[in-house]
């Protein structure tokens, strides 16, 4: 019996170092998927670099408490699947968000967004932002713009004299 106590020892240890690790975790309600829908679902939040893993209520409990992250025990009721992401804060938001428009069945419950609870409009504001090369693009634009602004007045003044000089 002590053994199967020692596994549940490490799953709890597993999932909460997850909740720390990760830059954001949202967690979903995936009733009325059908296999299909989950499979899809599943590949769209690998390609974006996003672990989703279900895991039994309780030890997704003992885990919360472990991270002390107390407020998502309220969320941990029915099947419940969690989607962790290391790197990229938006992706889990985006993919689960634009997957529940196209599947009603799913349902967004919570999450965590750099190790804070976030509540389900901070999630969703946080599905609408860009990605980091979407953002990074805005970014260049923005840097872009006073050179390129600059050139258009260059070279207007240069036709300008062209003109006066004809």
């Amino acid at each position: 019996m002590s053994k199967v106590l020692e596994q549940k020892k490490q799953v709890v240890a597993e999932i909460a170092d997850k909740f720390k690790e990760s830059q954001s975790t949202i967690l979903v309600d995936y009733r009325g998927l059908n296999v299909a829908e989950v499979t899809e679902l599943r590949s769209q939040l690998r390609e974006a670099g996003v672990e989703f893993k279900v895991y039994k209520n309780t030890m997704t409990r003992r885990a919360v408490e472990e991270a002390e992250l107390n407020e998502l025990t309220d969320v941990l009721a029915g099947p419940t699947a969690i989607a962790f992401s290391k790197e990229d804060v938006v992706a889990p938001a985006k993919v689960l968000s634009n997957f529940a428009k196209e599947h009603e069945a799913l349902e967004i419950k919570g999450g965590v967004v750099e190790g804070s609870v976030a509540s389900l409009e901070q999630i969703k504001e946080l599905a609408d932002l860009p990605n980091y090369e979407g953002m990074l693009s805005m970014l260049l634009s923005v840097l872009q713009a006073p050179v390129r602004n600059f050139a258009y007045a260059t070279k207007a003044v240069a036709e300008q004299k062209e003109e006066q000089g004809a």
